[in-house]
């Protein structure tokens, strides 16, 4: 039976709990893991304040509840599963290295800020900064993957360096900004000013975007590997119009003020 975290009171300020990973529960008792410490706001109490515990860790965490209010959780993670049966707050599964986070509702922002490997799954909505660097890093996104079924808000995959991030959905503006390395698709609509800043890079999109003046149209092509990406994300439950495996891309080169090696690939499918 695996441990399950049930919110039984609602933090009045923000609640950080770090300590929701399995890499700091995997050696404790129930009794141990309801003493573990979180800050409510500058005071420092019990996790038992806020959560019932129920089972043994086996390697997964299901945690119940509104969780708006929630902060940190999975961060640092490198290994074990969270299942997280509502939404979830801010800094969810940052600097994570490993293990794999799914989360039923939506996140809110600095999701996988900073991440340096493992699997995220929202089958809802995300916030802004998604995938990204915290302000004043250079790198954000170092590997890993991100999957979102709904849509994003800013600036997701900002300084992103490696790795995959999928938006089922729309995303927000400065969609890839700065971005140094790595792959975001984007199956619905992106905002203004995608890839601002990029060095290198891909960003895909399955609809018409605005292209800022600094990237350079090359090519009209059928790039050959977009049948694979395809595949791979229909085995992560994504459901993708089967006449773009074949379809037509226009490809941009930018960002011309930096190195201008990242690419934007757009379809040349209407979208409906």
């Amino acid at each position: 039976m695996p441990l399950h975290l049930k919110l039984h009171t609602q933090p009045e300020v923000p609640l950080e709990a770090d300590c929701i990973c399995p890499d700091k529960i995997q050696s404790l008792k129930d009794s141990e893991i309801s003493s573990m410490i979180v800050f409510h706001g500058n005071r420092q109490v019990k996790l038992g304040e806020f959560f019932d515990c129920k089972g043994a860790f086996d390697g997964e965490i299901i945690i119940d509840g509104d969780l708006n209010n929630v902060k940190h959780i999975g961060a640092s993670m490198t290994f074990g599963k969270i299942i997280v049966e509502g939404n979830i707050g801010l800094h969810t599964g940052a600097a994570m290295q490993g293990g794999e986070i799914i989360i039923e509702g939506n996140a809110s922002d600095w999701l996988a800020a900073e991440m340096q490997g493992g699997k995220i799954t929202v089958k809802g909505n995300a916030g802004h900064m998604t995938g990204s660097g915290y302000r004043g890093s250079t790198v954000g996104m170092q590997g890993g993957e991100i999957f979102i079924h709904g849509n994003v808000k800013n600036e997701t995959g900002h300084v992103m360096r490696r790795g995959l991030i999928v938006i089922g959905g729309d995303s927000g503006d400065f969609t890839g900004v700065n971005m140094l390395a790595g792959t975001i698709i984007v199956l619905g609509s992106m905002g203004i000013r995608t890839g601002a800043g990029m060095r290198r890079g891909s960003i895909i999109c399955f609809n018409e975007a605005e292209i800022l003046p600094t990237f350079m149209r090359n090519c009209e092509y059928q790039p050959s590997f977009i049948k694979f990406y395809i595949n791979y994300l229909e085995k992560n439950g994504f459901s993708i119009d089967s006449s773009y495996t074949n379809g037509t891309f226009e490809r941009w080169s930018g960002d011309s003020v930096e190195l201008n090696r990242g690419e934007i690939l757009l379809s040349t499918k209407k979208s409906k």
